[in-house]
């Protein structure tokens, strides 16, 4: 199997008479549907909705009685990329991820490129102690909850009689 046949798209250079000729009908099928697909989503400037629908950048939400914790990864990225705000109830992580190398030299990227938001809801979040830190493209939030929203909770025993 050739690299070009990994790659999901074409830039118009595929030769079509090679997928017809192709063994598998259901495989030449697959591929011609991903080729109208990427060619009809081409001309869309979707990069507003790509990191959110490849739920970029990835999250891990821990709550506890006295604080909500979100960790979020974003590699390659340094501190003065990444920006957060806690504002009405949302935690909003945002950014960019700049590319290394221009376009003419790709082949083959996976990678994610561009803006980047993501927003978690939280309640009763005690705003002035919220903490940050970023180390090796991870950033960690720690959101400690105001004394009125931790739980007073009491464990009643049961008797057996």
């Amino acid at each position: 199997m050739a690299l070009r046949d990994l790659i999901p798209w074409n830039d118009g250079s595929r030769d079509l008479s090679l997928q017809r000729n192709e063994p598998n009908p259901f495989l030449a099928l697959h591929r011609e549907m991903n080729r109208l697909f990427d060619d009809a989503f081409r001309s869309f400037d979707i990069t507003a909705f790509s990191s959110q629908a490849m739920g970029w950048p990835k999250l891990e939400v821990k709550e506890t009685a006295k604080e909500v914790k979100v960790i979020a990864e974003l590699p390659g990225l340094e501190e003065k990329d990444v920006n957060f705000e806690l504002r009405n109830g949302m935690l909003t992580i945002s950014g960019e991820r700049k590319s290394e190398t221009e376009d003419k030299e790709r082949r083959f990227s996976e990678r994610y490129y561009g803006r980047f938001e993501r927003s978690i809801p939280v309640d009763d979040i005690d705003q002035d102690k919220v903490g940050a830190s970023f180390k090796n493209g991870v950033l960690s939030v720690t959101l400690p909850k105001l004394p009125t929203a931790q739980p007073n909770v009491k464990r009643i025993a049961i008797n057996g009689k």
